[in-house]
């Protein structure tokens, strides 16, 4: 009987998850079976079918198959292809459908879109339907888009799936000539979908992407009057932010050495940062007890967490305990720099996010004229009010932000 239980306790929970592939990291669960159809007319070339073939490759698409048939009858192998996919034992993560027929045969594709989407086996999980357009009067050569994704595959594998497909998009537009000829795509996913096994958050990510903005700006021929990054991460004991991988990469040399981008010199840079900066869970410290006969005229108040109510300035040497640009040089000047927890504490987020990013965003909206660092003392006098609840702890544990600041003007993001 206890074997019996256990069993439906495990199917059961296996189908839960199979049905929810949705992590509460607001990106979807890709570890488990990925299958891809590639459904075709007759007219389509061969060559597109392998560039079908070597997207699916580099996705991490273990398993995939090719049905040819007319476009009138994509509807019936898709419905096949669904009964395939319920019949099997083991959950589907994901699937990628190919269609792929001459220009105009496809007409509205609802109907197919539809049919995927009763699928059982995929409730909750991503599906990913690409059209294309074969042959003469193709406004975009299949061939040319396939090569086009799977070279971002390769060169971007951290990159979410929307990501790749606006990058590509951005290429397609900038290499047609004449009119711009531009895909457009059509979401409801409710996640962040990252087909590539290696995980997005490296250390190795954050340098290339630091890189790869550093580069746009420097080769952006207009003005650039600010610029604001915000880095979000687990966080090392020291304040490192840490990758998947196990490396670290300590946030101030990113801020150094987007400091030296010739593009921003002069001009006000801004970096959030919500990461854990060591293992200190605060419990914050309580008001002094009042004798009884005041303790009914005030109100109890709350307790406040342990880094609060300090200014430190820092008149000839650079703030906090990290290396970062030399006293007095130009990249030290108009950074601002908020970290979600004072230095040796626990940043904390739930399933619905980081009360410092959201509480940032509620304070941003209501005044978004207001200078920045003002609205900042703002936001943080609203995250020290809150209690927070850690994963690993029943007590309330109360947080603070940290801002540095080297700006040399006032700083309003909308004027």
């Amino acid at each position: 009987m206890a074997f019996l239980v256990a069993g439906t306790l495990q199917a059961a929970a296996q189908a839960a998850d199979a049905r929810d592939s949705l992590g509460r990291k607001g990106k979807y669960n890709m570890q488990g079976l990925r299958v891809a159809l590639t459904l075709g007319s007759p007219e389509v070339p061969a060559a597109t079918v392998a560039a079908l073939e070597g997207v699916f490759q580099a996705l991490g698409f273990e398993s995939w198959e090719r049905r040819e048939a007319l476009a009138q009858d994509f509807l019936r192998e898709l419905a096949l292809f669904r009964k395939q996919l319920d019949a099997l034992r083991s959950p589907v993560r994901c699937a990628l459908v190919a269609l792929v027929a001459p220009r105009g045969q496809l007409g509205q594709p609802r109907q197919l879109v539809q049919e995927l989407s009763c699928c059982e086996a995929l409730q909750g999980c991503p599906k990913v339907i690409l059209l294309l357009s074969s042959g003469a009067g193709a406004a975009l050569e299949p061939g040319a888009f396939l090569a086009g994704l799977r070279e971002l595959c390769g060169c971007r594998p951290h990159w979410s799936l929307l990501q790749l497909l606006t990058e590509l998009f951005c290429r397609v537009a900038e290499e047609s000539a004449g009119d711009i000829r531009c895909p457009v795509f059509q979401s409801s996913l409710r996640g962040a979908l990252c087909l590539a096994s290696e995980e997005p958050w490296r250390p190795e990510a954050f340098w290339e992407e630091l890189a790869q903005f550093q580069e746009q700006l420097d080769t952006y021929r207009g003005s650039v009057s600010c610029a604001l990054v915000a880095l979000m991460a687990h966080g090392g004991p020291q304040g490192q932010l840490l990758g998947a991988d196990g490396k670290e990469v300590q946030p101030e040399a990113l801020v150094q050495d987007l400091s030296r981008c010739g593009a921003l010199r002069g001009c006000p840079k801004v970096f959030l940062l919500q990461a854990c900066r060591g293992g200190n869970r605060d419990a914050g410290r309580g008001p002094k007890a009042l004798p009884w006969y005041r303790r009914w005229l005030w109100a109890p108040q709350p307790a406040l967490p342990s880094h609060v109510d300090v200014l430190q300035v820092h008149a000839d040497t650079q703030g906090g305990s990290c290396s970062g640009p030399a006293p007095g040089s130009s990249g030290q000047a108009d950074v601002l720099t908020v970290y979600a927890a004072a230095e040796g504490c626990v940043a904390y987020r739930d399933e619905m996010g980081s009360d410092f990013i959201q509480t940032l965003v509620d304070v941003l909206r209501a005044d978004p004229g207001r200078d920045l660092l003002e609205l900042l003392t703002e936001v943080n006098r609203r995250v020290c009010e809150l209690d927070v609840l850690g994963p690993d702890c029943d007590e309330p544990r109360k947080a603070c932000l940290e801002i540095r600041s080297s700006l040399r003007r006032r700083l309003r993001l909308r004027v």
